[in-house]
């Protein structure tokens, strides 16, 4: 797979910190990908995202060393307005995304694409199409401010997803919302998904950061502890040792293991979970009726 972010050595303080909060990190995320950032409160994840997106150093001062590229170009090179183009991000709270000038999700919709200028019927047409995508057309005439969270989170990944950016970063979407309103979110993170968008997310529930990424990075004190593939981060008890859980059916597996009744592998989702016991019991069938 081809690299579009490379972290190379990064070491990072905030102007006023008394200790870096990286030190010679480096990580390589693929195009397509989606890369979970997992790890305790206070761990770094929001500050990684911030260096992905350019806002450190551009925003943020302090002491930056080290290199970051987005798709082979140094962030260091780019404006915060060129890197704007190339990466969407996601809040964790939505009233922070929202413009706060539109009347209508339309309008706040289309507020990017006419700071940038685009043909007025271009924007109609993407913005109807990404209102159908993100099942908010009947909100199209709505205040955003009258919106439920789950709703204006919604609005929020929808004025991001019509500037279509290469790749999205999102801040903990769900951390505010309820669980429909976390399903919404996650709908719309698998669709991007299956358009081959680079995705970095920040999340917390971990049933489905198992169900939807492709590889997952561990941080704790700034620095990566653990990374890989979903089965081979969140099968590891490690995890746990750093301030963060596991999938409920990883728990599940591991705990059926230790009580002798071994699995062919720890499952990470509902399915996996479902057809390791499934196996497992029938297994149990032959072995008893021999």
């Amino acid at each position: 797979m081809e690299p579009i972010i490379e972290i190379r050595n990064l070491t990072y303080r905030y102007p006023t910190a008394d200790k870096n909060i990286f030190t010679n990190l480096s990580l390589t995320i693929h195009r397509g990908e989606l890369c979970s950032i997992i790890g305790p409160n206070g761990a770094g994840k929001t500050t990684l995202c911030n260096v992905i997106r350019g806002f450190i150093p551009h925003f943020y001062k302090g002491d930056f060393q080290g290199n970051v590229t987005i798709d082979g170009k140094n962030t260091k090179d780019l404006t915060i307005g060129e890197l704007a183009l190339k990466i969407g991000f996601v809040f964790q709270n939505p009233f922070t995304q929202i413009s706060g000038v539109a009347d209508t999700v339309f309008e706040e919709v289309s507020f990017g694409l006419e700071n940038m200028g685009v043909e007025a019927s271009k924007i109609r047409e993407r913005v109807e199409e990404v209102l159908a995508l993100t099942k908010i057309e009947s909100l199209r005439d709505r205040n955003p401010f009258e919106l439920s969270g789950g709703q204006l989170q919604r609005v929020a990944l929808a004025s991001i997803i019509v500037m279509e950016p290469e790749i999205l970063v999102i801040d903990e979407p769900t951390s505010q919302l309820d669980p429909e309103g976390t399903e919404e979110v996650f709908e719309i993170i698998k669709q991007m998904k299956e358009k081959k968008k680079t995705i970095v997310l920040v999340e917390h529930k971990m049933e489905l950061i198992a169900e939807y990424s492709d590889h997952i990075v561990l941080i704790d004190d700034g620095k990566i502890v653990l990374e890989g593939s979903c089965e081979e981060v969140l099968t590891n008890e490690q995890v746990l040792k750093h301030g963060t859980l596991l999938p409920q059916f990883a728990m599940l597996g591991l705990e059926m293991n230790k009580q002798g009744m071994r699995l062919g592998r720890i499952p990470v989702t509902e399915k996996q979970a479902r057809d390791e016991i499934t196996a497992f019991l029938e297994y149990r069938r032959r072995v008893t009726d021999v």
